[in-house]
C-alpha cells in the first residue's frame, strides 16, 4: 500500500496523509473530502501534472487544485501578488458549518476596506482560525453569507429562490445585517433599495363588515377592541354590538350604524359624515370634536339609566337629523348644530352652552333645565315646547 501527502495547490500547510488505491478519480475524491475543495487535478512538487495513478510513488508530496495552474508553494506569495497586482490563491471558508471555496482576490478586490478584505489580504496577518480540513472558520449564517460572496464575485445581488423569504424581505434583512457586519458598503445600498421595493404597498382600503365581524368574534366581550384611526368608510356595521370599542379618529363616513350598540364607545374626532345611526344605542358615548355633518341620528338613545352622560362637546353636526332622540343630560357644549333637525328630542338637563343652534328645528323638544347660555338660537324654531323655556337658561 502506498501513501502520499496531499496539500492544497500553492500551500505547504495543513497537509493530509492518505492511502493510494484504485484509480486517479478515487484519489481526487479522497483529496476533495480531506482538503475541503473540489479536486480536479494533481501535481507533483515540480509542477508536473499527474494523469495516471501508476505515476505516484510511495511518500510522494502532491498538490491538489481545482483546475487552476500549478502554484509553487516555495514562491513568496506576497511578492507574487505585488508583481501581478492580484491575489490568485484559492481559499475554503467554513461559514456556520457550510463550506465555500473562492479566491483571495474575490474577498479582497471588490471591497478593499471591508472586514473580509482585512482578514484575507495578507496571509496569516489576521490570525484566522482553521478547522481540521484547513477551511477558515467564520461564525456567521451561511444562508446570508452566500449572497454576499456572490456579490463579491460578480457585483450582482442574487437571492436564492429556494429559501422561504416571506416575500424576500426576511432574507434581504438578514443579508443586510451580514453586509453591515462585514462592512460591504456598496451592497448595503442595494439591499436597502431591495427591502423597500419588497414591502407591500400601503393598504388604505376600507375594512368590510365580514372582516370586522371576524375581529369581533375573536375578541372577548370585556376587552376593548382598538380601532383607532382605521378606515370603515361605507361599511355596513348595522345591528352589531360595538360597545366600548375605541373608534377614535376612525373614518366612519357613510357607514350604516343603524340599530348598532355603541354604548360607551369612543368616537372622539371620528369622521361620521353622511353616516346613518338611526335608532343606535349611544349611551355614554364619547364623540368629542367628531364630524357628523349630514349624518342621520333619528331615534337614538343617549340616555344612560346609570347616569353616565354622553359627551358630544365640540361635535360638528351641521344639518344632522336627530329627530326623536333621547338625550337627557347630554353634553353638546360649543357643538355646531346649524340647520339640524332636533324635533321631539328629549334634551332635559342637556348642556347646550355656546352651541350653534342657528335655524335648528327644536319643535316639541323637552328643554327643561337645559343650559342654553351663550348659544346661538338665531332662526331656531321652538314650537310646541313640552316645558316653558326660561330666559335664565339662555342668558349669560
Amino acid at each position: 500500500m502506498r501513501r502520499v501527502t496531499l496539500f492544497v495547490n500553492g500551500s505547504a500547510r495543513n497537509g493530509k496523509v492518505v492511502a493510494v488505491y484504485g484509480t486517479l478519480s478515487d484519489l481526487l475524491s479522497v483529496a476533495s473530502n480531506k482538503l475541503g475543495i473540489k479536486a480536479t487535478s494533481v501535481y507533483n512538487g515540480k509542477g508536473g501534472l499527474i494523469d495516471d495513478i501508476a505515476l505516484i510513488r510511495d511518500d510522494d508530496v502532491l498538490f491538489v487544485c481545482e483546475g487552476e495552474p500549478f502554484i509553487d508553494p516555495q514562491t513568496d506569495g506576497r511578492a507574487q501578488e505585488e508583481l501581478t497586482g492580484s491575489h490568485t490563491d484559492w481559499l475554503t471558508l467554513n461559514v456556520g458549518g457550510r463550506y465555500f471555496t473562492t479566491t483571495r482576490s474575490t474577498l479582497v478586490n471588490k471591497e478593499p476596506d471591508s472586514m473580509l478584505a482585512h482578514m484575507f489580504k495578507d496571509k496569516d496577518a489576521w490570525g484566522n482560525k482553521q478547522d481540521p480540513r484547513g477551511a477558515f472558520l467564520i461564525d456567521r449564517s451561511p444562508e446570508y453569507f452566500e449572497p454576499i460572496l456572490n456579490y463579491l464575485r460578480h457585483g450582482q445581488l442574487i437571492v436564492n429562490d429556494g429559501i422561504n423569504l416571506l416575500g424576500s424581505t426576511a432574507l434581504f434583512v438578514g443579508v443586510l445585517e451580514e453586509a453591515r457586519f462585514f462592512g460591504i458598503d456598496s451592497l448595503i445600498e442595494h439591499l436597502e433599495i431591495a427591502i423597500k421595493n419588497s414591502q407591500p404597498a400601503e393598504d388604505h382600503s376600507p375594512i368590510s363588515r365580514k372582516e370586522f365581524v371576524r375581529f369581533l368574534l375573536a375578541t372577548p366581550t370585556k376587552s376593548e377592541l382598538r380601532c383607532q384611526g382605521l378606515n370603515f368608510s361605507g361599511a355596513d356595521l348595522s345591528r352589531l354590538d360595538l360597545r366600548y370599542i375605541n373608534f377614535k379618529m376612525a373614518n366612519l363616513s357613510r357607514c350604516n350604524l343603524a340599530h348598532a350598540n355603541l354604548c360607551c364607545a369612543n368616537l372622539e374626532r371620528a369622521d361620521l359624515s353622511g353616516s346613518v345611526l338611526d335608532c343606535a344605542n349611544l349611551q355614554g358615548v364619547k364623540m368629542l370634536c367628531s364630524n357628523a355633518e349630514g349624518a342621520s341620528l333619528k331615534g337614538c338613545n343617549f340616555e344612560d339609566p346609570s347616569g353616565l352622560k354622553a359627551n358630544l362637546e365640540g361635535k360638528f353636526l351641521p344639518g344632522v337629523d336627530m329627530e326623536g332622540s333621547q338625550m337627557t343630560g347630554i353634553n353638546l357644549r360649543v357643538a355646531t348644530l346649524k340647520n339640524a333637525k332636533l324635533k321631539n328630542c328629549n334634551l332635559r338637563g342637556a348642556t347646550l352652552a355656546g352651541t350653534d343652534l342657528e335655524n335648528c328645528d327644536l319643535s316639541g323638544c323637552d328643554l327643561q333645565e337645559a343650559n342654553l347660555r351663550g348659544s346661538n338660537v338665531k332662526g331656531a324654531i321652538f314650537e310646541e315646547m313640552l316645558t316653558p323655556l326660561h330666559m335664565s337658561q339662555s342668558v349669560r
